[in-house]
């Protein structure tokens, strides 16, 4: 039982990769949430993790926070489909064992009005609630940490919602505004990705009432490693990755443009590939129809896993994101250091974290881009690609850990 004075024992908030069991592959934000999973295993002290799982929160020590790592990295499978959840619980097969596991690997349960006393009763100091994946951001789930003696930290990834909400779909801009004011008011320490990010959040935490303290830390950048390329695709000429959903945000329509003018301008057999990486999103019908009619030279590919994905950018002529906002960079991050080079809209957050080494353009020059694109086909440019210094997670968790 947590008593006052007591140190405060690390509690990770896993419901963000629970709820992603049976979807796609990782986003980046599932990414971050698996980093600090990792890292905070392999840390000593006290550790708990808490899943609010479809039929209430779940409290898992150290040996179930593990046994949800191994399941959640895949490297055990999940358990069998219990009988409440089979009746009571649609969703898709492995998200049913998984919700299955979590009752059976957890060491406590309860609903929304008892988590206060579950932490309380359970966990052996004042919690540090650690949220990276957005879910759970409830004044009652503040509240109830606040009233274990405990201190809420929140990675806010970015307010692109709130600074863009033209982009976003129906409803979830309010929902996100919701989120973010719980954080305003009551987190104690928000974690911010860039310098960058930091100064964009904060102005919406001041109009939302309050800027919590924070710590800004760069997150990791750690290339998967490369497999085999997609089943069936063996590019015979040059070729581009655009990488990321397929929203207003990441300004596919420029790519399209560009193809179709390097189509029109070029003999069809030095008219590189592009191939487009990445779940259709949202507010986007106009990009979508263009898609759906296969203009010449580009292909749609959909979500790809990490190896297959890694292999296709090593051998591409360049990553290509003429995204017109961002929160961090992964992608442009993993594809320097898988020693492909970048091109990218000069976003100052792109600046902060990669410095000269990609190829800035603006996001609506699309003849600066089809040069570009032209000469990086034809092998006339180069970029520092595989010759820098990433961001660590080790400097990540050096800073953040320093003020938990």
């Amino acid at each position: 039982m947590a008593v006052e004075g007591q140190a405060h024992t690390r509690l990770l908030d896993l419901s963000r990769l629970v709820s992603r069991v049976g979807r796609a592959a990782w986003t980046g934000v599932d990414r971050v949430e698996a980093a600090y999973l990792d890292r905070l295993l392999a840390e000593p002290g006290d550790l708990f993790a808490l899943v609010r799982s479809s039929f209430g929160f779940t409290l898992f020590d150290r040996d179930g926070t593990r046994a949800l790592a191994d399941r959640l990295h895949g490297r055990v499978p999940w358990g069998a489909t219990d009988l409440r959840t089979r009746l009571f619980l649609k969703a898709h097969p492995d998200r049913r064992r998984a919700e299955s596991d979590l009752h059976r690997l957890c060491v406590a349960r309860s609903g929304r009005r008892g988590l206060a006393w579950m932490l309380k009763t359970h966990l052996p100091g004042p919690p540090v609630w650690i949220n990276t994946g957005h879910s759970n951001l409830r004044a009652s789930v503040f509240d109830a940490v606040h009233a274990a003696g405990g201190r809420a930290v929140v990675l806010v990834h970015d307010t692109i919602p709130l600074d863009h909400p033209e982009w976003q779909r129906p409803g979830t801009v309010e929902s996100f505004e919701t989120r973010m004011r719980q954080v305003a008011m009551k987190a104690d320490l928000v974690i911010h990705t860039a310098e960058a990010t930091r100064r964009t959040t904060e102005a919406q935490f001041a109009r939302l009432g309050r800027v919590p303290d924070a710590v800004v830390a760069h997150l990791g950048v750690t290339p998967p490693a490369a497999g085999a390329l997609p089943p069936g695709l063996s590019p015979h000429k040059p070729y581009f990755v655009s990488l990321g959903t397929i929203e207003p945000r990441k300004n596919h329509a420029l790519l399209l443009d560009v193809w179709r003018e390097l189509s029109a301008e070029l003999p069809s057999d030095e008219v590189p590939l592009l191939f487009i990486v990445g779940a259709r999103g949202w507010n986007n019908e106009a990009v979508f129809a263009r898609l759906d009619a296969h203009p010449a030279h580009v292909r749609e590919l959909g979500p790809l896993p990490d190896a297959q994905l890694a292999a296709l950018i090593q051998g591409a002529c360049a990553l290509v994101m003429p995204s017109r906002v961002e929160g961090f960079g992964l992608p442009p991050g993993e594809a320097l250091g898988l020693g492909c080079p970048v091109i990218a809209t000069d976003l100052p957050v792109y600046r902060e974290v990669f410095g000269n080494n990609i190829v800035y353009l603006d996001p609506d020059a699309m003849y600066l881009w089809t040069n570009s694109i032209k000469s990086f086909a034809a092998g006339e440019k180069t970029a520092q690609a595989g010759r820098i210094e990433l961001p660590s997670w080790e400097a990540h968790f050096n800073r953040v850990l320093a003020c938990l």
